[in-house]
């Protein structure tokens, strides 16, 4: 092998532009991170507002579709309570745990009011990734198997007119998705009763409206205040390979990793310029 002496190049200027072009590259990142347009995040007060602005109006009679791609329309809800609550399947954290603790809060509600006493959906509103098959596989790895919840898929219009009358709201950004996480209650007569907030919340917040409707009697009611500090706005990466969200830990992160890296080669670098003039 020959000795890079000869050609002019000694060991450390080697090295030196090894080190270099690893800040270049790193620096390139960085910078090409931050040009990248964010989108609009939303304002969580204002989305707040919005979901309680709901309260007391009716939902529009839209139809959905099943796993089995059977149209299912909300006025066959009518007449009992319904509770709809929005994910994305491509989700894995945030979504997951929300349903999850949501079942939970469905296997107090029925102890207290009976296993009929109202129904609930779980509509996807990420299209076009959130068909009928990937809500139907999102529920199976959820564990839900109860037969008053149904997971749902809807067109972009149907999603768009549910989202409004029900007071949810979200929009994608150039990482992902900034969504509240709730789940509404409607009443028998069709109309956005109650907002529950929260990936979990005290179960009394859930089964009180519905225990509410049931008997007549009051159910206690979270101030606006309180509510803010309990939702949770979430931001999601999209992964063309993947074609799902996954969950974005953000730039710092990149840093970290990078100056890491960039703190381990300069230390060789001392080293080896140390050991040269030794030598």
């Amino acid at each position: 092998m020959r000795d890079p002496r000869q050609t002019g190049l000694d060991a450390n200027t080697l090295l030196i532009a090894a080190a270099v072009g690893l800040l270049l590259f790193f620096l390139a990142g960085v910078l090409f991170a931050q040009a990248t347009p964010s989108g609009a995040a939303l304002d969580p007060r204002a989305v707040l507002q919005t979901s309680q602005a709901a309260i007391g109006k009716p939902i529009g009679d839209y139809t959905l579709v099943d796993a089995d791609g059977r149209p299912v329309r909300l006025a066959e809800y009518q007449g009992k309570p319904l509770i709809v609550s929005f994910v994305y399947t491509g989700c894995t954290q945030v979504c997951p745990t929300t349903t999850k603790f949501l079942d939970r809060a469905i296997d107090e509600a029925q102890r207290a009011l009976g296993q009929d006493a109202f129904r609930v959906i779980t509509v996807g509103f990420n299209l076009p990734f959130d068909t009928p098959l990937a809500m139907h596989d999102f529920r199976k790895r959820q564990g839900i198997d109860r037969p008053n919840w149904e997971f749902l898929a809807a067109d972009a219009p149907t999603i768009a007119g549910l989202a409004r009358d029900t007071g949810f709201v979200w929009t994608p950004t150039a990482s992902g998705f900034d969504h509240l996480t709730q789940a509404t209650i409607i009443d028998g007569r069709g109309r956005v009763f109650r907002q529950v907030y929260g990936e979990s919340f005290e179960l009394p917040m859930f089964v009180g409206p519905l225990k509410e409707l049931a008997t007549g009697s009051p159910a206690p009611v979270q101030d606006l205040a309180g509510i803010f500090e309990r939702v949770r706005i979430l931001c999601t990466v999209y992964d063309p390979r993947a074609g799902k969200y996954r969950l974005n830990y953000g730039l710092i992160i990149e840093i970290l990793v990078g100056l890491s890296v960039l703190g381990g080669t300069l230390a060789y670098l001392g080293n080896e310029w140390r050991r040269q003039r030794r030598i």
